[in-house]
């Protein structure tokens, strides 16, 4: 297996381009997996969804790109050697592998527990939240617009993958999503979690079917959802206003799935 100076292993990775690299725009049906942890995600639970895969010049060549290299070629995918796709799509130094794939839209499980997310605004904690559902065995993820575009490249990074683990879906309201299918009312409890609730978190079991409310991260929720379900504070010193919102989800989940086991 021949080697160029910088451990490059020519006859598995492909050197011809195939089609334009641009800037990712929220409207186009395809978005970027950037790094090795997130297209090893993508490849493993959305293979048929995937495009192409880039990998940098520099990038040292070890276990790792050789169980990429293995995953590709199962798949009938030879990997790209572009560097220029670096340049166009990642901002991060550290950023060695790209996966492109077409966009996927699940429905939500009825017959689960839901994270709903209203007007979330900023993709790095939309990623966090993500990754952190994933860890406490949620999968569904429903978010009510206007908020933050869950296939930004930001995002999908952030989530380190966890994306390609989940069901997301927009709802272009509340009512939406308590109308749809995809809520299963029936059996339902709704917890909205906001400064001005009444029940503190850990005072009473979180049902094990449920769906957790979360508001924008600047704003929180409006009053009008204290008449929704059971409302929850997270009580906190006086030192500061608020939890920020990866936090505030994470701290929920853990109450959640303790009361659950």
């Amino acid at each position: 297996m021949e080697k160029n100076n910088k451990g490059n292993y020519k006859n598995q990775v492909g050197q011809s381009a195939s089609g334009s690299i641009k800037t990712y725009k929220k409207d186009s049906e395809v978005s970027y997996a950037l790094g090795a942890a997130p297209t090893f995600e993508l490849l493993k639970k959305y293979p048929q969804q995937t495009r192409r895969v880039f990998v940098h010049s520099d990038w040292e060549r070890g276990a790792a790109s050789e169980e990429l290299f293995r995953i590709c070629r199962n798949l009938g995918i030879e990997p790209e050697e572009r560097n220029k796709a670096f340049s166009v799509l990642s901002q991060k130094e550290n950023c060695f592998v790209i996966g492109e794939f077409e966009k996927f839209y699940p429905a939500l499980d009825p017959s689960k527990t839901h994270i709903v997310l209203v007007n979330p605004s900023n993709s790095g904690n939309l990623g966090t939240i993500l990754r952190t559902a994933l860890g406490f065995g949620i999968y569904d993820i429903a978010i009510i617009r206007p908020g933050v575009d869950v296939f930004d490249p930001k995002t999908v990074r952030a989530s380190m993958g966890a994306v390609f683990s989940l069901r997301v879906k927009y709802f272009d309201s509340f009512d939406e999503y308590l109308t749809g299918s995809d809520c299963g009312m029936e059996g339902r409890s709704f917890y909205p979690f906001m400064l001005k609730a009444t029940m503190e978190l850990g005072s009473a079991p979180l049902a094990q079917r449920c769906s957790l409310i979360f508001g924008n991260e600047a704003t929180g929720l409006p009053d009008s959802f204290l008449n929704v379900g059971e409302s929850v504070i997270i009580r906190h010193s006086n030192e500061i206003d608020s939890l920020n919102l990866p936090m505030a989800v994470g701290i929920a989940l853990y109450e959640w799935k303790r009361s659950n086991r």
